[in-house]
Formats: structure tokens, sequence, C-alpha cells
């Protein structure tokens, strides 16, 4: 049901004055739920206060055509008082000639901020940045200090970072927090307070992912962005990184689940869009899967001559598979923490080559007691050669699991390596890779072993 239903009738500006008393995260979560007419014809509606409170919240959905939809001169204002990095987000989302015409009606000094935020890569430490910080010079006081805090208070992104600049060069000197302030004698300097080491930077290409073990490590709120002459470009806050790193990981969940990363909610995306960005990738698996089928064409007469070796297909093929999937996993956490580099390929092979031996002869040492069992129990009759078919599933699976291991293992390596994201080796994709593998490793062993006997 539409809660917003009557807004068709007219009856926008009353609904909005219910809601400007609302909190604003119940009213991105309103809005969220209905459509973009809906919600634009709202958002003209509600004060301008509320309305620039709603446009900050990264969770507001379609934010950049919600923007279009307003009137530019109204637009202009709300991009003017929003923060800085939350505007430069929503400016770089809109399209021609929406994002030309607002643009062009803000402030010079708004433009060339905003240019220089767009400016920087997507998902480095400039592009989510904000210039709206508290910067004092060396020779003020605490008690002056808070003063100009009280100031400029709603101009800022965060008061709880202050950092000491240099008036003539901007260079950063020292960097503490709002707790040092208040608890100094208001007569106190502020350069005798701060502590007395190099504050934690980065420069405006640093990846947001470093900058978030950054931000973990030191226990920081905020951290500066600086360019080569240390001078403040801005700050990134923590609420920038964990918004980023939500949207990060999400796409990442989407590619290694075997499909492109969605860019609207889930019942948002329409019908076709969804369609579009699930099918590409299973018609992609899809063909990949047909090597399986050639695979088992190959060995056809292997096949006819013992059909009990097709029994076991799926448990071959889902061990490797699973083992594979594991590995990637592992690898790809372990490169976004920042716990390995590509330089430390060798050293994750050396790592799972013994532990995909030693988990494929414990699922080698399963297989082989659950054909003893069933034999012994008279469960299936797998012939007078059952105890060559156990061995053969039994070492099998000891090279699938392994290779599956490794493969799973060094495959994010190699992505990266070649300039993709890790995170492209989702887990269909190598489960396929090792499946077709599996299959050929399995007939050969099957062949070495059986050999004058079932084969």
């Amino acid at each position: 049901m539409n809660e917003f239903s009557p807004v068709a009738g007219g009856d926008a500006l009353a609904i909005a004055r219910i809601l400007a008393n609302d909190h604003v995260a119940d009213i991105v979560e309103a809005l969220n739920q209905e459509s973009h007419e809906v919600a634009g014809e709202l958002l003209s509606e509600l004060p301008f206060e509320r309305a620039v409170e709603i446009f900050d919240q990264p969770e507001l959905d379609a934010a950049p055509e919600l923007m279009a939809s307003l009137p530019r001169e109204r637009a202009a204002k709300l991009l003017a008082a929003m923060s800085v990095d939350r505007a430069a987000d929503i400016v770089r989302e809109l399209e021609e000639p929406a994002r030309g015409e607002l643009m062009h009606a803000i402030s010079p000094s708004l433009r060339h901020t905003l240019l220089s935020i767009l400016g920087y890569p997507e998902g480095s430490a400039g592009s989510i940045m904000t210039t709206e910080y508290v910067s004092v010079p060396p020779d003020w006081t605490v008690g002056r200090t808070l003063d100009y805090i009280r100031k400029v208070e709603r101009t800022r992104e965060t008061i709880y970072a202050i950092y000491v600049v240099d008036p003539e060069t901007r260079a950063l000197l020292r960097a503490f927090g709002l707790r040092r302030l208040i608890i100094g004698r208001p007569e106190d300097r502020i350069m005798d307070i701060a502590p007395d080491v190099a504050p934690v930077t980065v420069s405006p290409l640093t990846d947001v992912e470093q900058v978030a073990q950054l931000i973990r490590k030191y226990d920081l709120l905020a951290v500066p962005v600086i360019d080569a002459a240390d001078r403040v470009l801005g700050i990134v806050t923590v609420d920038d990184i964990v918004d980023t790193m939500i949207e990060e990981t999400t796409e990442d969940v989407h590619r290694f689940g075997g499909m492109e990363a969605l860019d609207e909610p889930y019942m948002k995306m329409g019908f076709f869009s969804m369609i579009g960005k699930r099918g590409g990738w299973l018609c992609a698996l899809f063909l990949s899967e047909m090597l399986t089928a050639s695979v088992m064409q190959h060995y056809e007469t292997e096949l006819e001559k013992a059909i009990v070796l097709t029994l076991f297909i799926p448990l071959i093929m889902s061990s490797g598979g699973n083992s594979g999937s594991q590995a990637t996993s592992l690898v790809i956490r372990a490169m976004a923490l920042r716990e390995i580099s590509l330089a430390d390929w060798w050293r994750v092979a050396l790592r799972e080559l013994p532990s995909g031996i030693v988990l494929g002869a414990m699922l080698g040492l399963v297989g082989i007691a659950r054909i003893t069992l069933w034999q012994h129990l008279g469960l299936y009759d797998y012939g007078p050669h059952w105890m060559l078919i156990a061995v053969t599933i039994g070492v099998a699976l000891v090279g699938i699991v392994t290779f599956g291991s490794l493969t799973g293992s060094m495959l994010p390596f190699a992505l990266k390596r070649i300039g993709f994201d890790p995170a492209s080796a989702s887990a269909p994709f190598v489960a396929t890779l090792v499946d077709v593998t599996g299959l050929a490793i399995y007939f050969t062993v099957a062949l070495v072993i059986l050999s004058g006997t079932l084969l």
C-alpha cells in the first residue's frame, strides 16, 4: 500500500508538514518507499532545512534524480547548504543537462570546491573528503578556539577533530580531539594542549580501504587529507568511510555471487534491469560449464565400461568447487584487510598446497569409508573391484581438493596483477573452473588405478 498515495490529489503540503516533525532517518526510509515523482513532490514542500538534512543522508535512494526533479533555484540552494562531500556525491551521479545547469547556478567558490573533489578518482580519499573542518592558528588559546567552534559548528562536518594549521602556508602542524580542548584551561595555548606527535594523514589518492585501516588502527574520528606541501585539502570522517565501505562491500558480494553489482535497491530494480545484471554472467558461466560436457565426452568410452564412476561425479565436482571457493574468499578478504599483497602470492601458495592435501585426504577418507560401509551393509553393490573404486575416489579427492585450493587462492592474485578487482573471482566462476579440471583429474586417476580391471 502506498503511504503517500493522496499526494496525487494535492495533499503534498499537508503530508510534508507531518513528515517535518519525524526523525530524518524515518523520513528517508518513507521516501525510499515512494516513486521518484511522489518523493520529489514531498521534498519540494518540506522546509528547506529539513530537505538539506534529508539529502545529506547517504541512505536516500536516487538522490541525484530527486535533486534533478526540483526547481533549479531550490536545488542550487540545497547543494550550497549540504555537506560538501555529499554534494559532490550527488553531482557526480547527475546526468546532463541537470548537472551543468546546477553547477552554473551555484557560487563560483562552491563550484571550484566541487570540481576539485570530483577531479579525484572514485575510491580515493580525495573523492570522499569534505572541506568543512575546524582549523585554527597555533597562537590561539583554548577559550578562543571554543568560541570559534560555537560560531561555526553548524557549517562543519565534524567538530570532534581540530587541526592546527599555519596561517600562511596552510601546512598542518597538529591534530587533536575535542576532549583535550574541553579539559584545557581557557588561557592555555592550543600548541600546549595538542599532543606533540605528527598527525596521521593521507594523500588525496590514498585508497579508501587504506584510509579505513588507518582510522581503525589509530582509533580516529577523522583523518586529514594533505598535499605534497603538507597543506590540508580536507578531511575524511569515519561515517563517510563506513558508508563507502558498505557500498564497496555490497558490490563485492554481488560480484562474488556471480553477477554485476546492483546500482539500485533490490525491490526498486526493474525486471529487465535485473535480468541484464544476472543474465550476462549466467550465460558466461553456462558457456564455461559446456567444457564440462566436453571433458565427459572425451571419457565417454571409460564411462561406458565403468558406469559406477558416474555415481561420484557430483561428489567430485562439488568438493573441488567448494575448496576453491573457500580459498578464494579467504584470499580476497585478506587482500581487502591489507593482510597480504601481490608479493605474497608464493607464501599463500605454500600455505594452500599442504592445506589442500590435508583437506583432500580428509574428504578422501570419508569417501572411502562411505563406499566400504555401503558395500558391507548391502546398500549398494559396487562389484568385485569395489576396493579399487574406493581408492580411486580417495586419491581423486586429494588431487581435486588440492588443485581447487591452489587455483582458488591464486586467481585473485592473477586478477589483481592484470588490473581487475579480485572480487571478480566469483564463487560460481571458481567452481566452474575447478569442475572442468576436476573431472580431468578424476578420470585420469581412474584410468591409472582401474586399468586392467574395470577399464
